[in-house]
């Protein structure tokens, strides 16, 4: 058997005729509308595959994706399909837009006037820079109130991102912060020559130089003759930026392969635009739509909500598709009616514990929620029924003091001119303040960032030994190139200083040692420091306490942080109206759409058993419990013909009616009016 006849054999056979459409087409534009749990990851593995099969060189693929850990799944997936013909997929330029964007600019550094050792800047490192420079400009000595550093970031980020004026997004998106329009011009242009001054890049910055290579008029058309096939994971997900990128990247080679869905794009807050996916045919008008509606997750019941859910939208907000199960029935969803949220709580807790007897684990079970606090009442109940359970939609890792301590020192070993590396390294010190700090960082920049200058200046006792030892780890990075031993030292100098600054110190020190395993995997410390700010940890289990000895546990997840998940149950807390939608994100259409998009992403993450519960009062929550409360309407988005897909089941205790008192015997007539109106005759005299 040839290898062609290997490669159908084997798989090509075995995709569904949407699919095969799609891994097969000929060549030009094609936009694949892949509905929830209908083999998007399938169809984008099988097209790689059937591009090098075909004679593509690897390395003349590139694959983008919004998670680096997504393009090595299908990268691996793609070489088992190739396995028979003696093929694999090792070459193929998979990863992120933002990784990408960080190869292909240290690549074109020299030619784009950028200093070959740029370093990336996390967000949280921006938003430390935009403070620095508000207190420069005096932005903080204002009579009104300026919005804070991370609000000053979030505004900068979605201004380039969707590629806006400033002045639309401050009408638009941050209303009260309108009226420092013209100072937070000044405020973004002094970070951008900030950055440029630095050899700093952000996460904006790597997308916004690789649009300006992209469109270059020398530099472009090599780029562009770079790849002859690109293929985009989730394009829904696509901001204005990343969409200039791929026309400027197809703007004559038209071989583009855009996978997505409109009805799950939930990310507006990146930059996100729904409509991206529809008007992809306005920018390649000779572009093949294929849609995929044959679901292998779901049994049908829950497809049915789900297609019923998006056949609400108004017209012209999507592509029209009915999902269909491969698994056949099962099931109907169930509305659950509560009297209020404790009850909300207790059912669902009884639901879980019913499962989890009828043989389904904990962690095939899922509570999903519109924000993180509707979940405060049911995690008191599961403790109180002792069910394990773990939450995700907290803090990222490397936003935690004590990583980004260590990140700070590493950074600066890396690159010498990173004032605020620097300066969050020297405040470990005891003794040392923002002042001193600042008066050594000075004295580096004069001695042109040699770090022995340092011992030479006079510093608080108690700071002296341990800034004699800095000197030492920051000179290391002269001797030794290997990135573990170089991770190792700067742990051993900042472990000290951790134990006296954190509780917790060895759970601390226990998630620094795992950064030594993974700076393994990598040539210099300055390509682990790039790929560790793209792409960080999302969790901070060492900070979660000892293990259960139980090796299972239910997931409760934001909508957000659930997307791309899938669970046999799946519950969804709070479908009413002023929590789902949220009563912050109704003053538009488009933010209306967007909340009913995460409603059928959280219908669609279900295999077998959807449940979602309505408290019809929810109580007003302060430092004090009390009887307070606000009556909740049913979700908007659960109209009756959505409703009718559902079974509906009641719960919790309603209101016992008042005891009828025995009758009264017959009492004198008594004039109370006359008493009131005396009371006031009286005090007029």
């Amino acid at each position: 058997m040839n290898s062609l006849a290997a490669l159908h054999s084997s798989w090509l056979d075995r995709l569904n005729p949407a699919q095969r459409r799609a891994v097969t087409h000929a060549g030009g534009p094609l936009l694949v509308v892949a509905g929830a749990g209908t083999g998007k990851t399938q169809t984008l593995t099988g097209r790689v595959a059937y591009l090098v099969e075909r004679g593509t060189p690897p390395d003349r693929i590139l694959l983008l994706t919004f998670t680096r850990r997504a393009a090595s799944e299908m990268l691996a997936r793609a070489s088992e399909l190739l396995r028979e013909s003696g093929r694999d997929a090792r070459g193929v330029w998979g990863g992120t837009f933002h990784a990408v964007a960080m190869r292909l600019l240290r690549t074109y550094a020299g030619a784009l006037g950028l200093d070959h050792q740029f370093a990336v800047l996390d967000p949280t490192d921006a938003a430390d820079l935009l403070n620095v420079l508000r207190h420069r400009l005096g932005l903080d000595q204002t009579r009104n109130r300026f919005p804070q550093k991370a609000t000053c970031l979030a505004i900068y980020s979605r201004c380039v991102n969707a590629d806006r004026p400033l002045a639309e997004i401050l009408q638009d998106v941050f209303p009260w912060c309108a009226e420092w329009a013209e100072e937070l011009r000044r405020l973004f242009a002094a970070y951008t020559e900030e950055k440029q001054r630095r050899h700093l890049l952000d996460f904006d910055d790597l997308l916004l130089y690789w649009r300006e290579l992209a469109r270059d008029p020398t530099l472009g058309p090599i780029l562009e003759q770079r790849f002859d096939h690109i293929l985009v994971d989730e394009y829904q997900d696509t901001n204005g930026l990343q969409v200039d990128i791929l026309r400027a990247m197809r703007s004559t080679r038209r071989d583009l392969m855009a996978v997505g869905d409109e009805a799950q794009c939930i990310y507006a807050f990146r930059g996100a635009v729904a409509g991206h996916m529809t008007r992809f045919t306005e920018l390649f008008p000779d572009a093949t739509v294929v849609v995929l509606e044959e679901n292998y997750r779901s049994v049908q019941p829950i497809l049915d909500s789900a297609n019923v859910l998006l056949d609400e939208r108004p017209p012209g907000q999507g592509f029209p598709r009915a999902l269909r199960a491969v698994r056949g029935p099962g099931e109907t969803p169930v509305l659950l009616i509560c009297s209020d949220e404790d009850a909300e709580a207790r059912a669902v807790a009884d639901q879980i514990l019913r499962h989890y007897e009828e043989g389904v684990p904990l962690h095939r079970m899922a509570v999903l929620m519109r924000a993180a606090d509707h979940s405060a009442l049911l995690e008191v109940e599961l403790a109180r029924r002792n069910i394990p359970f773990r939450k995700y939609g907290g803090l990222r890792f490397l936003e935690i003091a004590h990583v980004k301590d260590l990140v700070a020192l590493l950074r600066w070993m890396v690159h010498p001119r990173d004032e605020l590396a620097a300066l969050r390294v020297l405040q470990l010190l005891p003794g040392i303040g923002p002042a001193t700090a600042a008066q050594l960082w000075s004295v580096i920049v004069e001695a042109d960032a040699e770090f022995s200058t340092l011992l030479r200046v006079r510093v608080p006792a108690a700071a002296r030994p341990g800034l004699e030892d800095l000197v030492g780890v920051l000179r290391s990075v002269r001797t030794e190139s290997n990135p573990p031993a170089l991770v190792e030292r700067a742990i051993a100098w900042y472990a000290p200083w951790c134990a006296q600054l954190y509780e917790n110190p060895e759970g601390r020190q226990r998630s620094l040692e795992n950064l030594v395993h993974i700076a393994a995997g990598y040539e210099s410390l300055e390509d682990f420091l790039a790929d560790l700010a793209l792409d960080p940890p999302s969790g901070a289990g060492d900070l979660a306490g000892p293990p259960l000895r139980d090796d299972d546990w239910l997931v409760l997840s934001t909508i957000h942080s659930a997307k791309g998940g899938e669970w046999d149950v799946v519950w969804v807390l709070h479908a009413a109206d002023g929590f789902l939608p949220a009563d912050m994100a109704c003053t538009s259409t488009e933010e209306i759409e967007e909340e009913r998009r995460l409603l059928y992403v959280a219908f669609t993450r279900a295999r077998d058993y959807l449940y979602v519960t309505w408290p019809q009062r929810c109580f007003v929550h302060g430092p004090l419990r009390s009887d307070r409360h606000i009556l909740a309407p049913l979700s908007r988005f659960i109209t009756p013909r959505v409703r009718a897909a559902f079974r509906t089941e009641v719960v919790g205790r309603r209101p016992e009616p008042a005891p009828k008192l025995p009758e009264a015997p017959p009492t004198p007539m008594v004039d109370l009016h006359e008493r009131l109106r005396a009371r006031w005759q009286t005090e007029q005299r």
